[in-house]
């Protein structure tokens, strides 16, 4: 019943890979992949692939890259293929009705949050960001909303903590580990929904409204820091910023980039962004409540790189204000 089964995949980004192989490894019959036209990238603004159609084309999974999915041209494209089934992970574009409800069992989308939390662009940005403590992926039935459509299956995961060697508690997790982790989550649950589908034993149930969020897009000027925030607010900032677009201050008119935040639960003296001290350990610095020891530098026009080999290219005394500009 599964090669019996005709599936188009619409993805675009690495989130997106785990969701396609995972399909192919369980032999369900996948026969296009959709995914958005190549783009310029890198200083030299040469085309390049996105990394689904890198995959697909590995996998020998013929590839569609509209530039316009709404019209006849793409539609008749679609239908030729004679799908009863879209799989969507991360497409980047919102499917019109037309689409969306063409295939006989209608389009399933893998959302990274448990919803309705955090529906949107970014979730698992804004769950870093705004401090919890777990976090999963949705299989959804899509509909003309913003991840608002009926859900199919839900599995939820810690978000990683440990103690460190001061012996407070840290979040370890940022944008970009979790999002590996929640890829390879979404792949496995797409693949079962797909299996439950073909067996007839879902059963999908709508979305609360009350405790629905969102999670918009990003931009860059979200990661100015605020050093009269908490610490431990900051330190969600920079860990749900990490890896794009990421947190930074500036100083002396330069920006810096900061990664690898630490907590350090004591009561402040100086004045918010004050740098108290810096060595191997990280900068040391004050904020409206704790202070927050930063592991990780970039300084504008410079890579990243931990503290130590950052303050011998980069002398930084103490007592100088960051965020005055």
């Amino acid at each position: 019943m599964k090669k019996n089964l005709r599936v188009i995949f619409f993805g675009t980004p690495d989130f997106a890979v785990p969701s396609l192989e995972t399909l192919v490894a369980n032999n369900i019959n996948v026969v296009s992949v959709v995914t958005r036209p190549d783009r310029p990238k890198g200083r030299g603004r040469r085309l390049a692939a996105p990394p689904v159609k890198e995959r697909a084309e590995s996998l020998g999974i013929p590839v569609l890259q509209p530039d316009k999915i709404r019209g006849e041209e793409f539609m008749a494209k679609i239908k030729a293929l004679e799908p009863d089934l879209f799989a969507v992970t991360a497409y980047g574009r919102i499917l019109p009705p037309t689409l969306l409800d063409f295939p006989r069992f209608g389009t399933i989308n893998v959302h990274p949050s448990l919803l309705p939390k955090y529906r949107g662009a970014a979730p698992i940005q804004w769950a870093l960001i705004r401090g919890e403590t777990e976090t999963g992926v949705t299989i959804m039935q899509m509909d003309e909303g913003e991840d608002t459509g009926d859900i199919l299956i839900a599995e939820k995961i810690s978000i990683q903590t440990r103690k460190s060697d001061s012996g407070a508690m840290e979040t370890v997790e940022t944008a970009g580990t979790l999002s590996v982790k929640l890829a390879e989550l979404g792949g496995r649950l797409l693949a079962k929904t797909i299996d439950l589908i073909i067996e007839k034993k879902l059963k999908a149930r709508k979305q609360n409204e009350h405790p629905a969020t969102h999670a918009r897009m990003l931009k860059k000027e979200d990661g100015e820091i605020d050093w009269t925030r908490p610490a431990h607010d900051i330190g969600c900032l920079i860990r749900g910023l990490d890896p794009w677009p990421t947190a930074y201050t500036t100083l002396s008119k330069k920006r810096f980039r900061l990664f690898n935040p630490l907590v350090i639960p004591k009561q402040v003296m100086e004045q918010p962004g004050e740098l108290c001290k810096a060595d191997d350990e990280g900068l040391l610095i004050a904020t409206g409540k704790n202070y927050l020891l930063i592991r990780e530098v970039q300084r504008e026009g410079s890579k990243r790189m931990a503290a130590g080999p950052f303050l011998r290219g980069c002398r930084l005394e103490t007592g100088l204000i960051f965020g005055k500009g």
